[in-house]
């Protein structure tokens, strides 16, 4: 439960700075309250796309991954935080990402962030 709850934070996290660093994507609310539950909503979302998307698209990419050394990972990252939107859209959640070169970016310092918190936060049950 530790782990689980360390990673939605790593997640919410690095959301957090790709939106503060991105102006295409964004996380509207009334209130900083507001916002943060939003954040860890769509953080909630975006590990659940992770976990249960991710490896059925890298499974059947599998083979443009070695095609192009792995650099079809970045595409795979910003479908995946597309999909969050599209997602956090249809629950009425305020996040949202502005275009495919905006979730590439967005994809990049999601992962780069994420890898620092997990590294930097506990782990372990």
């Amino acid at each position: 439960m530790k782990n689980f709850v360390v990673k939605t934070l790593a997640n919410a996290g690095a959301l957090a700075v790709a939106i503060w660093l991105l102006q295409d994507i964004t996380l509207t609310g009334d209130s900083t309250g507001k916002k943060a539950w939003t954040l860890i909503l769509v953080a909630l979302v975006f590990g659940l796309v992770n976990f249960l998307v991710k490896p059925v698209v890298k499974l059947l990419t599998f083979p443009l991954f070695i095609l192009t050394l792995g650099l079809i990972t970045l595409v795979v990252n910003a479908l995946m935080l597309l999909l969050t939107s599209w997602l956090a859209e249809q629950f009425d959640l305020s996040f949202h990402v502005e275009g495919f070169w905006t979730a590439v970016l967005g994809g990049l310092i999601i992962s780069v962030v994420s890898w620092a918190l997990n590294i930097v936060l506990p782990d372990g049950d």
